[in-house]
């Protein structure tokens, strides 16, 4: 096998492991996200995102957390919006 295939395949089994973990670092947390390292930085340093710092240094992120977190702000497709509106309609009706 070529390197490249090689790489291709140690990159997708650590993604893999990263995705079964509960507790991810920093540089976990970042490539998990998509968020730059700097604008993580940003958000614990504003406290605008949850995190834990058990030893006073390292910083580390709860998964369900961040997944709660990135997924706050949720919009309705219009569809579902559309849904709701007639189930609005035919209730108000009875």
């Amino acid at each position: 096998m070529d390197s490249i295939k090689l790489e291709e395949r140690f990159n997708r089994l650590e993604k893999l492991l990263v995705a079964n973990k509960k507790v991810l670092t920093f540089d976990e947390a970042c490539d998990y996200s998509g968020i730059s390292r700097a604008y993580m930085y940003n958000l614990t340093s504003k406290n605008k995102i949850p995190f834990s710092k058990p030893s006073g240094k390292i910083i580390f992120f709860s998964k369900e957390k961040l997944d709660n977190w990135l997924l706050q702000n949720g919009k309705k497709s219009s569809i579902e919006l559309q849904e709701e509106a007639l189930s609005y309609i035919s209730k108000s009706k009875r």
